[in-house]
């Protein structure tokens, strides 16, 4: 049985992108016949084995339900932040006051620092606008920035970065 996984991880490292790879080879040259399943196969084994050493780890997700909740605060967030930023922007412009604002990150890897710019840049009146090379901080942009910028970093902090931190165990 260990040797069946270690041959399993050798020579097959993904084996979902494997048969993935079959099943779309096969459904782009739409035929099932024995050229095209050896082909499809030979190139869902190459492939994932020549991008093997190029993968990343990423962190799992601890806590999967906590993203089903994630997702509906967000999709409410944007509907909210699009009636906001639709009022600002029919209303003067001189109101509009934007701004950049750097937001503190206690996130340290890769995966769940792009969820949380992914959903300051969906959310209506904020674009994530860079990450510091040591992944300190967040850069963002703020159509309308309040007085006190420490509201939309405390905003982003608690309704957006604990929670994310909450999904992948941070």
């Amino acid at each position: 049985m260990i040797l069946l996984e270690g041959f399993r991880s050798r020579f097959l490292p993904m084996p979902f992108h494997t048969i993935l790879l079959l099943v779309v080879w096969l459904m782009l040259n739409s035929t099932l016949s024995l050229g095209h399943i050896l082909l499809g196969t030979v190139l869902g084994i190459v492939i994932p084995l020549l991008c093997a050493p190029l993968r990343v780890p990423q962190p799992k997700m601890k806590r999967p339900l906590k993203a089903l909740s994630y997702i509906f605060v967000v999709f409410k967030d944007i509907v909210v932040a699009n009636v906001e930023v639709a009022i600002l922007v029919v209303g003067p412009l001189r109101n509009i006051k934007p701004g950049f604002v750097a937001v503190p990150l206690d996130l340290d890897e890769y995966l769940p620092i792009s969820v949380l710019a992914s959903t300051v840049t969906m959310t209506p009146g904020t674009v994530s606008a860079d990450v510091s090379k040591d992944k300190k901080w967040l850069y963002v942009h703020v159509l309308d920035m309040p007085e006190d910028e420490q509201e939309i970093i405390d905003l982003i902090k608690n309704r957006y970065e604990s929670r994310v931190k909450e999904i992948f165990g941070c």
